[in-house]
C-alpha cells in the first residue's frame, strides 16, 4: 500500500452510472437499461425527498405550539 493511495481514483462497481461518462459506445439495450436504472433511481430519490418533508411538517407542527 502506496502513502498517496487515496490519490488513486477509485474504480466504480459494475453496473455503475455515472452522469456524464460517454454513453456513445453502448448499444440501445444498455441505454434502455441505462434509462430504466435511472428512472428508478429517480423514484427512489423523490421517495426520500417526500418522507423528509412529511418529517419536517410533523416536527414543524411539534414545535409551532
Amino acid at each position: 500500500m502506496s502513502l498517496f493511495d487515496e490519490d488513486v481514483p477509485k474504480k466504480s462497481k459494475p453496473g455503475t452510472i455515472t452522469v456524464g461518462e460517454d454513453i456513445s459506445s453502448l448499444s440501445e439495450s444498455d441505454l434502455a437499461e441505462r434509462i430504466e436504472a435511472l428512472g428508478d433511481e429517480i423514484n427512489r430519490t423523490r421517495k426520500e425527498l417526500e418522507q423528509r418533508g412529511t418529517i419536517r411538517d410533523a416536527a414543524n407542527s411539534i414545535f409551532s405550539k
